[in-house]
């Protein structure tokens, strides 16, 4: 499906629109996100993609939450494959039961080191996951692998951030999903520098809305991902006006998709953070409407 963006001039068409979505633990956790699915699917997504719970009974929630959204709602979902701390078994095991779902699509990352471990396990790397898979599983999956336009936060030089990308692609990726940046130039920067190095595939950025500006705060300096000084100050003079926050903020975000957009990006990929809200103004800003305008049956099974 295609959506049509019609602003200021610009008719830019998309076909790659996606949610990420991340699995709930609790029953409240999980009634927030089926509401926030139901409204998101009216917008034909190519996918919603779900976060990785690194082992035990945390990663249940991650397959628990693909196998429902492909069999009881009938969504595609990409789950999150982190190889840190994993094994070679547990890895393959893990990617032949979502192939029996029918998932054709993983989201293959590094991760971070699962609580109470010493050593990554048998990948260091995500390069290592996307050439095992593709020993294991041939081209079953579709791979989207990170990309950093702002670099990556462990990465010991710009050129090594670099070079990791590159080796992803050339495992085998089939398109990169970028962390999420408030800086347009950094993004069309990066597909411009890793396409003089041959890189060819879609380069997807990852946008997050503005709906809290404290968890913002705290996710970029985990991820490190750069708040604008213009942006923070903006943000920090609204205090505790969440209607303030949420509208300008959508407007900032619906304008950085624009320009995105109108500069040759393939799609977009929001972190939605289970909720619609949010999401849906900066979709509503853009002029993206709507496919299905009531849910289906299936939603509120």
């Amino acid at each position: 499906l295609t959506h049509s963006i019609h602003s200021a001039g610009i008719d830019v068409q998309t076909t790659a629109l996606s949610f990420e979505l991340f699995p709930p633990k609790t029953e409240e956790q999980r009634e927030l996100m089926w509401r926030s699915v139901a409204q998101l699917r009216r917008y034909a997504p190519e996918y919603f993609s779900v976060t990785f719970g690194a082992g035990g009974s945390t990663l249940d929630y991650t397959v628990t939450t693909v196998r429902e959204l492909r069999e009881q709602h009938g969504l595609d979902a990409a789950p999150h494959l982190s190889c840190m701390g994993g094994t070679r078994a547990e890895i393959r095991a893990l990617l032949g039961a979502y192939a029996e779902l029918g998932c054709r699509r993983i989201v293959a990352l590094r991760g971070d080191m699962p609580s109470g471990m010493a050593t990554p396990g048998e990948f260091a790397y995500a390069v290592d996951l996307v050439r095992f898979i593709r020993a294991e599983f041939g081209d079953h999956f579709r791979l989207e692998v990170a990309a950093y336009p702002e670099f990556h936060p462990q990465a010991v030089s710009a050129d090594a951030d670099l070079r990791h990308f590159v080796e992803k692609c050339r495992a085998g990726a089939d398109a990169a999903i970028t962390q999420y940046f408030f800086n347009a130039d950094a993004y069309f920067r990066f597909v411009e520098v890793v396409r003089a190095e041959g890189v060819e595939i879609p380069i997807i950025p990852g946008i997050m809305p503005i709906a809290n500006f404290s968890q913002l705060r705290r996710f970029s300096a985990m991820c490190g991902a750069e708040i604008p000084r213009w942006l923070e100050r903006r943000l920090s003079a609204m205090g505790d006006d969440a209607d303030a926050i949420r509208s300008y903020g959508a407007d900032v975000v619906a304008e950085l998709c624009r320009r995105l957009l109108a500069g040759g990006a393939p799609g977009l990929h929001i972190y939605t953070l289970n909720r619609a809200r949010a999401t849906t103004a900066i979709l509503d800003r853009l002029g993206i409407r709507l496919v299905y305008t009531s849910p289906s049956p299936r939603d509120f099974l």
